[in-house]
């Protein structure tokens, strides 16, 4: 387990961000990055997570692929970083850094309208 601060946390966190390919970043709008300790109980709840499970990251919003010509006027989509559980799975402050920006590239995936299996298959070097 790793313990950081909540500056050094969020400095990892925009390193994160930073990370994201520009040809990706460019097209992020309406997109707003929030880091909590825990999911809320209302998140666990509509996730369905048991007691035992947690979430590093969460995407809530509209994802790209379904926003149509009326999407306008509305609150942005939101990215949750979770700082304890993130913190919880790491062993070194360089693998928790890795852990943080992987988990930026996940969610940001998700606003782009990629599902698990598309992620994962990205993930591994696979195409389709």
């Amino acid at each position: 387990m790793v313990n950081t601060s909540d500056e050094e946390f969020d400095e990892m966190v925009s390193a994160g961000i930073d990370a994201i390919p520009p040809k990706f970043l460019k097209n992020i709008s309406n997109l707003a990055f929030v880091v909590q300790d825990l999911p809320t109980e209302e998140q666990r709840v509509k996730l369905k997570l048991h007691e035992h499970q947690t979430l590093y990251g969460l995407y809530e919003g509209i994802p790209l692929t379904k926003r149509g010509s009326n999407y306008n006027l509305v609150l942005p989509d939101k990215i949750t970083i979770f700082k304890q559980p993130l913190e919880t799975s790491s062993f070194s402050k360089e693998q928790l850094k890795e852990e943080v920006r992987h988990t930026i590239w996940h969610e940001v995936a998700h606003y782009y309208g990629l599902n698990h299996e598309q992620i994962h298959k990205l993930e591994n070097g696979r195409n389709g």
